[in-house]
């Protein structure tokens, strides 16, 4: 990716180096990978989910104070800053075309835990999105666990993918989504509201394909080919049939690898929020 050269966002902080102790937030992450997958391993039991990721932050979560980046850090946390740059100005443009106002989002860079307005998490939560402060939270970790575990193929652009995917979220909090999405889901029978966070993250998915469509200038060959390995290797099916051998569609939470791979698609080729009724399909 083209990104080099471009401005960098004010909102952004860099805290890669400083410990923090605290409690989990139990399935913070909009793409929630390792909660997903202590959800399958320990049966799905919250308290016991819980105190697992509690334990691991207790265990893992104190980085020493000051601890020098190196210089490929530094730059990955300037590629980061500079996408969320790039979202800022995808947005402003696009809620002004719909006579609206965008207010951006912070997003901070952690590793081994971080305390949000949301709670306390560790890396094992995976990149999330904090409504209560507006803020993306990230360990770049998460990524080296993808290709690892999961045979992610990496990549700039499959970073950039997940960043935008958490501003998607910041997006649907501006437009009320996140709220109404979170008042069904206490309503609804647990399959049912399980189908509607499944739109919500799919619509996620959209956004951030919306965003790319809009950045295509600073694309290069296979960058976006990055970006559908990301989302197919976090769809539900994949993981299940990764971790557990078998796949129960009725405890997906964020969309199969196909789901996931499509909306982004629709979202890259359109360029058009009013494309992203993720709800209609799933709920009819």
């Amino acid at each position: 990716m083209k990104w080099e050269g471009y401005r960098k966002s004010k909102n952004f902080e860099d805290r890669r180096g400083m410990g923090t102790t605290g409690k989990v937030v139990a399935g913070g992450g909009a793409i929630g990978l390792i909660f997903l997958l202590i959800q399958l391993f320990l049966g799905g039991d919250p308290a016991q989910i819980t105190q697992a990721l509690e334990s691991q932050l207790n265990q893992s979560g104190q980085v020493q104070a000051g601890q020098e980046l190196t210089p490929e850090e530094k730059k990955m946390g300037d590629f980061c800053s500079t996408i969320l740059a790039t979202t800022e100005d995808v947005w402003h443009q696009i809620f002004r075309r719909n006579g609206a106002n965008y207010r951006e989002a912070k997003m901070v860079l952690f590793s081994g835990g971080v305390r949000s307005a949301c709670g306390g998490a560790s890396s094992s939560s995976g990149p999330f999105y904090c409504p209560a402060d507006e803020t993306v939270y990230m360990d770049l970790s998460f990524f080296d666990m993808l290709k690892q575990r999961f045979g992610a193929k990496g990549g700039d652009f499959a970073i950039a993918y997940v960043i935008a995917h958490e501003i998607g979220h910041h997006v649907q909090h501006q437009q009320g989504i996140l709220a109404k999405v979170q008042n069904m889901r206490r309503q609804l029978p647990e399959v049912q509201g399980n189908k509607v966070h499944v739109a919500m993250e799919l619509q996620a998915d959209f956004y951030a394909g919306v965003w790319a469509h809009h950045v295509k200038q600073f694309l290069e060959e296979g960058d976006f080919e990055e970006a559908l390995n990301a989302a197919a290797v976090v769809g539900n099916d994949y993981m299940q049939k990764r971790t557990q051998g078998y796949v129960v569609p009725e405890s997906f939470t964020h969309g199969t690898s196909q789901q996931r791979m499509e909306w982004l698609t629709r979202g890259f080729k359109t360029g058009d929020i009013a494309n992203g009724d993720t709800y209609g399909e799933l709920l009819r």
